[in-house]
C-alpha cells in the first residue's frame, strides 16, 4: 500500500499518582457573647415597632399581588439547524495504446455526478426556557446555506464526499469489507456529521468506494494481473447506494491492461447517475513489474481518455456531470501531470492518498494538492495505519480544505 510511514511510539502519558491528605480536624474558634442590644431612651417602645413593621409587610405583599396578576415575563429561544436539500449529476477520445507511455506522475480524481435526494440533517430545537414558564419569544439561529449547485447538477463544491473504501468480500483491503453495507452507511453517517459540524455552511454526502478491478500477484489467463469483482456485488451496492441517497465510486486498480479496457467492464453501472469513477495509479504496473513488488504510474493522456469517456457518456444519456478520482501518493505516479486540465461535464479530484502521522500526511497534501493545479482536491485516512487519526476539524484545516475525503 501507498506511503509507508513508520508510526513514532506514542507516550501512554503520566503514570498514576496518590496524595494524601491531611486528617487533623480544624481548631475550633473561641465562643465569644454576643452583646446585648438596647433601645436609646428616646425611642418608641418595642411593641409599637413590632406593629409598624407588621402592617408594612403586609402592604408591600398586597402591592406585589397586584402587579403579579398583569402578565409573565418569559423567554424561550430556540435554535434550529438544517441544510438544503441535493442534487448532482455527470460526458471521449481513443484511448492511447498503452497506459505506461510516458514517465509517471501524481493521479488526479474522478468526476461525480447524482441526483441525491434531501440529505439535510433533521432540524435541532433546543428549548432554553423552564418549563413552568410560558414562552414569551422565540429566537432562531440558522446555519449559512450555501448556493444551490450549478444547473448542470455537478455536486462540487457545492456538497463535499465522504466515502468509504474496500472491497466487499475482503476485509485486509479496506473498511467496507469489515461489515455490511447496512452498518458501513451508519458509520459513514456518523463521520459525515463530524465534517457538517466543523463545517455547517457545506452539507455532506456520503459514498461507497468499491475496488472494481483488483491488481493481483498472478499474471492471470490474460496477462493482465487483474482480477474482476462479480458485477452483481457491484450492483448490489450500487442498488443500495442508490435507496439511500447516497454515491459509488467505481475503483480500477489497471495492472498491466488499459484504462480503456477496464472502463468498458464496468460502464454499464457508469450509466448511472449516481455512480462514478476511480483510477488508482499505484498498480498500473508494466513489462517486467507485478503489483505490489512495484509502484505503478499512468501517463496524463490515459487520465485525460477518462475524463472524456465519461464526458461523453454524460452527454450522451444525459446524466449529471461524473466525478473521476485519481489517487496519488508519490509525484512521479502520474506523467506530464501539468498536461491534465479541465474537461466540461467531469470534476477530477486529487486524492493525497497515504497513510502515516498528522504532520506527513499534510506535507503530502500540500505538495500533491495545495501546490499543484487540482481542480479538486481529496484526501485518504487509514483507521488502522495512520497514528494518530486526523480529526475532520484537523481536515478541515488543511489549505484549501478536501472536497472529498476517503477513509480505508
Amino acid at each position: 500500500m501507498p506511503g509507508r510511514f513508520a508510526p513514532k511510539q506514542r507516550h501512554a502519558g503520566p503514570a498514576p499518582f496518590t496524595s494524601a491528605w491531611g486528617q487533623a480536624p480544624a481548631a475550633p474558634e473561641p465562643a465569644t457573647e454576643a452583646p446585648r442590644f438596647s433601645l436609646p431612651s428616646w425611642a418608641p417602645e418595642e411593641r409599637a415597632i413590632s406593629s409598624g413593621l407588621v402592617l408594612l409587610v403586609a402592604l408591600l405583599i398586597a402591592l406585589m399581588a397586584g402587579l403579579g396578576a398583569r402578565g409573565t415575563i418569559g423567554v424561550a429561544p430556540t435554535v434550529h439547524r438544517s441544510g438544503p436539500p441535493l442534487s448532482n449529476s455527470a460526458r471521449v477520445a481513443p484511448q492511447p495504446a498503452s497506459d505506461r507511455s510516458a514517465p509517471a506522475a501524481q493521479s488526479s480524481p474522478t468526476a461525480a455526478a447524482v441526483v441525491v435526494s434531501d440529505l439535510a440533517s433533521p432540524a435541532a430545537v433546543v428549548n432554553l426556557n423552564p418549563p413552568t414558564e410560558p414562552p414569551m419569544a422565540t429566537m432562531a439561529i440558522d446555519t449559512p446555506t450555501p448556493a444551490p449547485p450549478p444547473a448542470d447538477g455537478s455536486l462540487l463544491p457545492t456538497y463535499r464526499i465522504v466515502t468509504y473504501y474496500g472491497h466487499p468480500h475482503d476485509e485486509h483491503m479496506g473498511i467496507i469489507g469489515e461489515y455490511s453495507k447496512e452498518e458501513i452507511a451508519q458509520r459513514l453517517q456518523t463521520e459525515a456529521a463530524n465534517y457538517e459540524a466543523a463545517d455547517p455552511s457545506r452539507p455532506v454526502i456520503t459514498a461507497f468506494e468499491l475496488i472494481a478491478t483488483v491488481a493481483q500477484q498472478d499474471p492471470g489467463p490474460d496477462g493482465t494481473y487483474i482480477l474482476d469483482t462479480d458485477m452483481d456485488t457491484l450492483k448490489e451496492y450500487a442498488d443500495y447506494a442508490r435507496d439511500h441517497n447516497m454515491l459509488v465510486f467505481l475503483d480500477l486498480q489497471i495492472g498491466r491492461g488499459t484504462v480503456a479496457s477496464e472502463i468498458e467492464k464496468v460502464r454499464p453501472l457508469l450509466e448511472r447517475p449516481n455512480v462514478h469513477l476511480a483510477l488508482d495509479p499505484e498498480f498500473a504496473i508494466g513489462p517486467g513489474e507485478r503489483p505490489g513488488d512495484n509502484i505503478g504510474s499512468l501517463p496524463a493522456e490515459s487520465i485525460t481518455y477518462a475524463q472524456q469517456y465519461l464526458a461523453k457518456l454524460s452527454h450522451d444519456l444525459g446524466l449529471p456531470p461524473k466525478i473521476l478520482i485519481v489517487h496519488e501518493f508519490r509525484e512521479d505516479m502520474i506523467g506530464g501531470k501539468d498536461q491534465l486540465a479541465p474537461v466540461p461535464g467531469v470534476q477530477l479530484v486529487i486524492d493525497a492518498d497515504g497513510f502515516g502521522e498528522p504532520e506527513l500526511k499534510t506535507q503530502v497534501y500540500n505538495i500533491l494538492v495545495r501546490d499543484q493545479p487540482v481542480q479538486f482536491g481529496g484526501i485518504k485516512l487509514f483507521y488502522k495505519q495512520d497514528h494518530p487519526l486526523m480529526t475532520a476539524a484537523e481536515i478541515l484545516a488543511l489549505k484549501p480544505p478536501p472536497d472529498v475525503i476517503i477513509y480505508q
